[in-house]
């Protein structure tokens, strides 16, 4: 790879400028204009699309690929993350340490899905997966427009004890500033603007940025090992949207090197395939939306995805899976830990 792929590219941040200014731009006007209600629905999605972008900007900023001085990145990642209200330095923890450092540990990893045995020591997780399948499938779509907001408060509550107290000073006020910038928004415009200026672009923005997450690592198995050809998966996306989304795409390429320009992310993908044609997870967006919504989340043997409302396995990426031909299998419940949890009941 070329050395310029590891230099920092403060370039990137003239597309976070252009979305800020469209931001400010859309939340002013329907602050200020008594616009009717389909150009305030337009605004909307035009502001969840430019909090999803300014997100992923921020993402590449944290992982220092944009500029190098810590106090930068801090600033400029608070400030883009601002609309998810997200902070730096819980990002940095949950995303950059935990996340990256431990992808697709089952114990480690704050974003990995349960397995079996975790689902046998939940009620609530027992309850949810009673739920007939269909049912539970539209519902975690429905989900994905608000699960980045409820998992970045409960990786604030989860974290913040880890900092030291000097830290945790920072990490509340990076918690409570975007917070208070919101409601204090939605004090000044009232509650009908505030629906369009804020809340359904927060919707859609947590909707753009679950959709990549959940097709990121979902379909793989879990990993005794942290091998990003194994726990992770490119999706493809026309070329347009890798523009606008900073090419977030291409998340195997970005978990081997996170360090690296995403500009350059085209050609490591190249030389994997070239290396390990067999072990590269890659497919559509669409696709992995679709192969989503027909399996469980829920893990058995690491590799396998079972539903326990009715005893069926799915094969996982690399184990079975084909998202061309999603076929399950029958699965004996005296296998699963839940089976004594059920006769118990």
């Amino acid at each position: 790879m070329p050395k310029k792929a590891f230099k920092a590219v403060p370039g990137r941040l003239w597309g976070g400028l252009i979305y800020a200014f469209i931001a400010l731009g859309g939340i002013f006007s329907i602050a200020f204009f008594d616009l009717n209600i389909w150009l305030n629905l337009l605004i909307a999605v035009i502001l969840g699309s430019s909090f999803a972008s300014l997100g992923f900007l921020g993402h590449e900023i944290l992982h220092g690929t944009v500029v190098r001085k810590r106090w930068l990145r801090n600033v400029l990642g608070a400030i883009a993350f601002w609309p998810l209200t997200t902070g730096p330095e819980l990002w940095k923890k949950w995303h950059n340490m935990e996340h990256h450092h431990h992808t697709q540990d089952e114990h480690k990893d704050p974003d990995a899905w349960p397995t079996v045995n975790k689902l046998a020591k939940s009620r609530f997780l027992r309850w949810m997966y009673r739920i007939p399948f269909t049912i539970r499938a539209m519902a975690g779509f429905a989900a994905l427009a608000f699960t980045f907001t409820l998992h970045s408060s409960h990786m604030f509550i989860t974290y913040i004890k880890d900092f030291n107290k000097e830290k945790q000073i920072k990490v509340w006020m990076q918690f409570i500033m975007p917070w208070a910038t919101w409601i204090g928004l939605l004090l000044w415009i009232g509650p009908v603007k505030w629906l369009f200026a804020f809340f359904l672009p927060l919707l859609i923005a947590n909707f753009i940025v679950m959709a990549y997450i959940s097709t990121n690592h979902r379909l793989n198995p879990l990993v005794p090992v942290n091998d990003p050809l194994a726990n992770s998966l490119t999706v493809t996306v026309p070329k347009w949207v890798d523009v606008l989304h900073f090419n977030f795409s291409y998340h195997t390429e970005h978990h081997l090197f996170p360090g690296m320009n995403p500009k350059y992310y085209p050609i490591v993908k190249r030389r994997i395939k070239e290396m390990w044609p067999e072990r590269y997870h890659e497919m559509p967006m669409s696709k992995a939306m679709r192969a989503l919504w027909k399996t469980p989340r829920v893990y058995f043997d690491q590799d396998q995805l079972v539903d326990p409302n009715n005893a069926t396995a799915f094969g996982s990426l690399g184990n079975g899976l084909d998202p061309n031909n999603i076929k399950s299998r029958e699965v004996d419940l005296s296998q699963l830990s839940l089976k004594g949890k059920k006769n118990n009941e």
